[in-house]
């Protein structure tokens, strides 16, 4: 087999493969007893008509066809390893010579075009130190844990007064665009001032008693008019305000299992401890990705970019053409953020020699099925019949690389050595141990990056 490539852009080269007879007969000769097992010839056996026959009676082209569907993706995955070129996305074949008989000494030609990942120099790792911040616990961390702690037993009392920040006030909503009603809403239960639903709502609620109404103008949020300006009515129907229990020791006992409110003030700065060493996690995890992408200039695969960003903007907006100029910056930004860094990782993991076995995918693949609260056995058979195991290797194979990465390197904070091991897992003595250790810490890393997300989401929001 003779394989020539040719570079169209920097994540992008087209491979001209040609293919020797005597690579290509096996197909043909598979493809005849193929064919043979499915079709009817006189004077045959089904399944033991000769080649020759099939020829003669199906027609070479027909063999040729078969023969072609199931080498050329052969063949193709070859060519990729044989000039170590990681694809990004699924080729576009064109196959451009094929034998026209079986005497034929035409040879096989076909091109593949394809995006792949960009050559990339990662920073050796031995002997690499990387900075991350203390984790601390301040005494306003554990006040704000206690205050949403309270929240929980506070209660709705009714009151007679204009609604201010932070009442609960019940409403109801009708938007109307050119004076025709496109969606309403009643009895919706809204706190002034957490700034959840409609652009000057807010605003338009404050000072209003129960029973009055106003309107204000406003950008829809969501359904068929997102995006578009309406006059939005709203009514009070009531204003609450929310009353909370004292804190002392009747609350303790009330909320947790604890005698006095400094028994459950220790337990609280413990768990805000326990967090803070999670989220140094964390971002020793974004530090170590940093270092390695530190200086290099990356670039990503353009189709692979095009289609991340069309998805992104989906689960932005119901209309992706309806997009804001900022909302589409900002999904780009974060595709070519997680283009790069998993373009990375995979090279890591081939650095590193990563090997993923059966039962690591099966356990990322079950982990994934319980916490979406589905069948493993029937999860993981769906993955595999709509062709997502090789993407189910590829991220357990960046897990694996990541943490492996994180553990030959040294982190410290403000001068002392950093110990994450309870987060990394130790270096395993076989690949089982190995697998059980990346699951966990994995999985343990993924939850405060999930906790990080959602309060960094929480942070825009307020």
């Amino acid at each position: 087999m003779k394989i020539s490539v040719r570079n169209l852009e920097p994540t992008k080269v087209k491979l001209t493969i040609t293919v020797d007879p005597e690579e290509f007969n096996p197909y043909l000769d598979a493809a005849r007893k193929e064919i043979a097992k499915q079709v009817n010839i006189p004077g045959f056996r089904k399944g033991h008509v000769p080649g020759k026959i099939i020829d003669q009676r199906i027609g070479f082209a027909a063999v040729a066809g078969e023969a072609v569907n199931n080498g050329v993706p052969e063949f193709y995955s070859k060519a990729l390893e044989e000039k170590q070129i990681h694809p990004m996305s699924q080729p576009e074949i064109d196959v451009q010579e094929v034998p026209e008989s079986a005497k034929d000494e035409t040879k096989l030609k076909f091109t593949a075009t394809v995006e792949r990942r960009p050559d990339i120099e990662l920073p050796e790792l031995d002997g690499l130190e990387i900075d991350v911040p203390k984790a601390q616990v301040t005494d306003e961390d554990v006040n704000n844990r206690l205050e949403s702690l309270r929240q929980r037993f506070g209660t709705l009392v009714g009151v007679d007064r204009p609604a201010a920040k932070g009442d609960f006030a019940n409403i109801d909503l009708d938007a109307q665009i050119d004076g025709e009603s496109v969606d309403s809403q009643e009895g919706v239960s809204y706190e002034l001032g957490s700034g959840t639903m409609l652009d000057g709502l807010d605003e338009a609620l404050e000072g209003l008693s129960a029973g009055e109404e106003t309107s204000f103008n406003s950008k829809l949020q969501g359904g068929e008019h997102e995006g578009e300006e309406a006059l939005v009515k709203v009514k009070v129907n009531s204003v609450k305000t929310e009353e909370l229990p004292e804190l002392d020791d009747d609350f303790a006992q009330d909320a947790s299992e604890f005698d006095t409110l400094d028994e459950l003030k220790a337990d609280v700065r413990k768990a805000a401890e326990r967090d803070a060493e999670g989220r140094q996690a964390t971002e020793a995890r974004d530090a170590f990705i940093a270092k390695l992408e530190e200086g290099a200039e990356i670039p990503v695969p353009k189709g692979v970019k095009a289609d991340m960003l069309e998805q992104q903007l989906k689960n932005v907006t119901a209309d992706p053409s309806k997009a804001t100029d900022e909302q589409k910056a900002d999904a780009e930004k974060q595709v070519v953020k997680e283009l790069t860094d998993q373009m990375v990782l995979d090279a890591l993991a081939e650095k590193l020699d990563v090997k993923v076995s059966q039962a690591d995918v099966t356990n990322f693949l079950a982990s994934i099925a319980q916490q979406y609260g589905m069948d493993p056995s029937a999860f993981i058979q769906a993955i595999v019949k709509n062709g997502q195991l090789g993407s189910a290797v590829q991220e357990v194979g960046r897990s694996k690389g990541l943490l492996a990465g994180m553990r030959a390197v040294t982190f410290k904070s403000e001068g002392e050595t950093l110990d994450l091991s309870s987060f990394l897992g130790e270096a395993a003595e076989d690949e089982e141990s190995e697998s059980v250790e990346a699951a966990s810490a994995a999985a343990a890393v993924a939850d405060e990056l999930a906790k990080k997300d959602d309060d960094e989401n929480t942070d825009d929001a307020e």
